[in-house]
């Protein structure tokens, strides 16, 4: 196995070898067998995409061709989600003192909207835990 402890070494090319995974250009984002399909585009884009289609083939099996479109939807969400956490990783983003948008995008190679959604992740996951700690303060 290896360590991924820095954004340097977010790279998917390395990441889809390390994984015995291949990374193919088509024109439509998918995952087929030990394959990451991905449409051409920029590299922010890929590297979000990458992670989106990782996350099928990490956690999803079968093909959605067949799957009721709930079904669907809920592979879809876990994906996204997945693909946030995964290219913007919530340990990283904690050695960042002031975490911006701007920030975001240039250390973590994503889009602008990327970035905003996962800082807003972020904040709120922050605010939460701040509310748990100050509950567990509360005495009765």
């Amino acid at each position: 196995m290896f360590r991924i402890t820095e954004p340097k070494q977010l790279d998917m090319f390395v990441i889809a070898k390390k994984l015995g995974l291949t990374i193919v250009y088509r024109e439509k984002n998918f995952k087929l067998d030990d394959e990451i399909i991905l449409q051409p585009g920029t590299k922010q884009r890929e590297w979000q995409k990458f992670g989106h289609e990782l996350c099928h083939h990490l956690r999803h099996c079968g093909s959605q061709a067949r799957m009721h479109p709930l079904f669907i939807d809920l592979q879809e969400y876990q994906a996204a989600h997945f693909a946030y956490h995964f290219c913007v990783p919530t340990f990283m983003l904690k050695d960042i003192r002031d975490p911006t948008t701007k920030l975001i995008m240039e250390t973590f190679k994503v889009e602008q909207n990327f970035a905003e959604r996962r800082l807003e992740m972020y904040k709120n996951k922050l605010l939460l835990e701040g509310r748990k700690n100050e509950s567990s303060l509360i005495r009765i």
